[in-house]
């Protein structure tokens, strides 16, 4: 690990791993300080709450790798404690059903990021592989006020582009994309137009950028240097204040688990069909994180920008979001 990683607070803005030990083992060698870590995707109220009770199991069972994270002092706590921390995050609104007031519930038991659609339809508006964007429904508004309230981040990363549009809009706080690449670079429906990434930018939102390689100019062929070249594409875009990593990795899930997510809640039609995912050469795991920093400086990237993208503007949009 360089010198420059081992100081860096270092934030992934998301993942979705097979969670287990070897994989809080695998945070701990990539000196990952804290990530977004999906506990509910196609998930209702009762199987969202199973996960959270899991993930509260895996907090105490890995006490001495993982902490779990409410405020942004938790973070910079797992930073000085040798941890990661890790921050409770849904990539969809079903866990709170047509219930708003489900939202406080789930802000006690930790859950800070949620993301407004995933992939197709659902109470709040749409996604982005749904053939007709309905944009942000009246309950969905009343979704963003009350997460506003109570400090979530609205995600918009797999939202359709007009609910997005609306929810940028609707919302008093910073929103995000928490893992996106730039459509210019590759067209797809999970990647954002120039357009959309300088809206959601000028509005004072936050682009996290994914290297997941079906969305990546070179797909499998990628490595970790054509991610820092989709980094620097939105930077230049957005400006380095609002760029951080989202990752996206599904470290030690198959084919079963990408069939479940491919297909509308689970099991209904086919939305896409990713290929073969495998990660970029030289960030195959999390634990490879040291070489993201490695090759940000090999770009010629200052301190300053590393260690903003790195981790600082992650930091500093939980704040302004959470409120601590």
């Amino acid at each position: 690990m360089s010198d420059l990683h081992d100081k860096l607070i270092v934030i992934d803005g998301l993942i979705i791993s097979d969670f287990s030990r070897p994989v809080f083992e695998d945070m701990r060698k990539g000196g990952l300080t804290a990530a977004n870590c999906t506990c509910s995707i196609w998930d209702n109220f009762t199987e969202t709450m199973r996960n959270i009770a899991r993930w509260k199991k895996d907090f105490a069972a890995n006490a001495d790798l993982i902490s779990q994270v409410y405020t942004t002092a938790d973070i910079l706590k797992a930073k000085e404690d040798g941890k990661t921390g890790i921050i409770l995050g849904w990539q969809n609104t079903t866990a709170i059903e047509d219930h708003l007031e489900y939202l406080e519930l789930f802000h006690e038991l930790g859950v800070r990021i949620i993301q407004m659609t995933y992939n197709t339809q659902n109470w709040v508006g749409s996604g982005c592989y749904e053939s007709r964007d309905s944009g942000l429904s009246d309950f969905g508004r009343d979704v963003v006020a009350e997460m506003n309230r109570l400090g979530i981040l609205c995600d918009l990363s797999h939202v359709g582009p007009k609910t997005s549009e609306d929810t940028i809009l609707a919302s008093k706080q910073r929103v995000a994309y928490s893992h996106c690449l730039p459509a210019g670079l590759k067209a797809h429906p999970r990647n954002k137009t120039d357009e959309q990434l300088r809206f959601i930018a000028d509005k004072g939102g936050f682009i996290g950028v994914t290297m997941f390689p079906p969305f990546l100019k070179k797909g499998p062929a990628s490595t970790v240097a054509d991610y820092v070249e989709a980094m620097e594409y939105v930077i230049d875009i957005a400006g380095e204040d609002m760029v951080g990593v989202g990752t996206d990795f599904t470290q030690g899930y198959g084919k079963p688990f990408f069939d479940w997510i491919t297909h509308d809640k689970g099991t209904g039609r086919k939305l896409t069909d990713f290929g073969e995912v495998i990660n970029p050469e030289g960030f195959r795991v999390i634990g490879d994180f040291p070489n993201l920093t490695a090759a940000m400086e090999k770009r010629g990237w200052s301190t300053g920008r590393i260690e903003k993208v790195m981790g600082g503007n992650w930091l500093q949009l939980l704040k302004d979001v959470w409120g601590a």
